[in-house]
């Protein structure tokens, strides 16, 4: 089971109720949840008679793994160092390969023998793992070896195929845009491996994010633990409208959240992962933060309508549509982004090489640019893009710190010399000023300015001296903002946009 530790700032969209079934001599067959009537509104006498149903396409997914593990040698440091075949070099002995299982859920989408489960909970469980076999166990106990047809990390779904003596029991699935708030629905699983168990619970939020810019869960209250990953959310029709993810989860144990991957998501991954295709994504080539209310006040925009454009890959879509670091990407094809519909969910979910028009808000203004939408890249990939650098700046000044106290934003800055750019490991041809100090207790404090820090530009207009910065602080709180916007750069890093209140507000 995955863990949401906390909830921050896409993938394919579906939309449709499909029922997944294959070409196969199956057609008598039907879906364990074909022509169940939805229960009425208000809390249902009893979900028994939908849960009979739908039980036998619930299945048990285990893997057997094996991991090295290094072998401590209990006398390394000793004159009985090289006991054992053990050398004295070996501080750690030879390596040992151990063996390791996970256990999770998943689900029946045909009579003959397709599965569903996360990706997590077939996955390789630690660095250097592998996994030899993924076992799938129904609830009468029959246990198939289960190959592996494909996989997604990004959306956290797999597709298994088990050879069935005879047809198999499956379900379909639904519309989850359907889905309301406050809604019954009832998740089966395999929690801490005890078997098939069922809890009921409600929809308690839609479109929830839990860190990626690509989520877009369903959350419930409905009981999930460790080992329901992978398995089925039914609503009251008996349709499959999302597949248990994740828990937000302190302990580890369930506390009434949950999250689960929508189906209007899921349906056409499976399907490409059925076929043995790659799931492709499409891809502008930016850096994005969410328009949060600091950043919002700082640049005069209401908060929450649209997000910001933190840097920009060269040569990528972005960059050749003309777009650039310090906007606000506000609308893609006319549809609005907003904290529900992220911008990373709209754009991956559009054709590769189709060409898209693109509202964005630069220094105040409005401006349309057309993209043309290329393919997502590798994750370790896009981990360089924007890849942090180290820590290395000096410690504060004591007397620049209390120059800081008396600023608006509570810091102390100085003109950028070559000298200076030298020393902090900046390129020479850097234009700002340097950051000296920094009052602890301002919101420029709290955010992480540092002494070495370099500010480029205030509110989108480049500073080169302390009265230009101050000239910028004081046009903001004249126009009445309570932040301003400051681009930072700092050794090892691109140059990342941070709002900064004004002290006092």
């Amino acid at each position: 089971m995955r863990y949401a530790y906390a909830i921050t700032a896409a993938l394919l969209l579906g939309g449709t109720a499909l029922s997944l079934t294959t070409g196969t001599n199956v057609s008598a067959q039907t879906a364990q949840n074909e022509g169940l009537a939805a229960a009425p509104r208000g809390a249902p006498g009893s979900f028994a008679d939908m849960v009979e149903r739908l039980q036998p396409a619930v299945v048990n997914i285990s893997t057997k793994q094996r991991v090295k593990v290094q072998n401590q040698n209990p006398f390394a440091g000793t004159p009985f160092g090289n006991m054992f075949g053990m050398g004295e070099d070996q501080q750690g002995g030879q390596p040992q390969t151990r063996q390791a299982q996970s256990l999770g859920s998943g689900f029946i989408i045909s009579a003959d023998g397709y599965v569903v489960t996360n990706n997590h909970v077939v996955a390789p469980g630690a660095a250097g793992a592998t996994v030899d076999t993924i076992t799938v166990i129904l609830p009468d106990r029959t246990e198939y070896e289960a190959k592996l047809v494909g996989k997604d990390a990004n959306s956290d779904l797999a597709v298994l195929k088990i050879i069935p003596k005879k047809p198999l029991p499956f379900v379909k699935f639904g519309d989850s845009t359907r889905a309301r708030v406050g809604d019954w629905v009832v998740a089966i699983g395999n929690p801490f491996g005890l078997g098939s168990t069922v809890t009921a619970g409600i929809i308690s939020a839609l479109h929830r994010n839990t860190g990626g810019g690509s989520d877009r869960f369903i959350q419930t209250d409905a009981s999930i633990n460790q080992g329901n990953s992978g398995g089925p959310m039914f609503d009251m029709a008996g349709n499959v409208i999302g597949i248990n993810s994740q828990i937000l989860s302190p302990s580890g144990g369930n506390v009434g959240i949950g999250f689960a991957i929508p189906s209007e998501q899921a349906v056409s991954i499976i399907e490409t992962l059925r076929k043995g295709q790659s799931v492709r994504r499409g891809y502008l080539g930016i850096q994005i933060s969410q328009l949060s209310e600091d950043m919002a006040d700082s640049l005069g925009l209401p908060k929450n309508h649209g997000e910001f454009v933190q840097g920009v890959e060269p040569g990528k879509g972005a960059d050749k549509a003309g777009i650039k670091a310090g906007d606000v990407i506000v609308r893609v094809n006319k549809r609005e982004v907003t904290p529900d519909d992220t911008l990373s969910y709209i754009v991956s979910a559009l054709p590769i090489g189709s060409q898209v028009s693109i509202e964005i808000v630069r220094n105040g203004k409005p401006i349309s640019v057309t993209a043309t939408i290329g393919e997502r890249p590798p994750e370790e990939q896009l981990a360089k893009f924007g890849q942090q650098g180290e820590d290395d700046f000096s410690d504060q000044d004591p007397k620049s710190s209390e120059q800081a106290g008396q600023q608006l934003l509570g810091l102390a800055v100085q003109p950028l010399t070559p000298t200076i750019a030298q020393q902090l490991g900046v390129p020479g041809t850097t234009r700002g000023v340097v950051i000296a100090g920094v009052d602890a207790s301002t919101d420029a404090g709290q955010k992480g300015l540092r002494r070495g820090d370099v500010i480029l530009t205030a509110n989108g207009t480049p500073v080169v001296t302390e009265a230009e910065l101050n000239t910028a602080v004081k046009a903001a709180k004249t126009a009445g903002r309570n932040a301003i916007l400051l681009q930072i750069l700092r050794r090892g890093q691109p140059a990342a946009f941070v709002p900064i209140r004004l002290r006092g507000n």
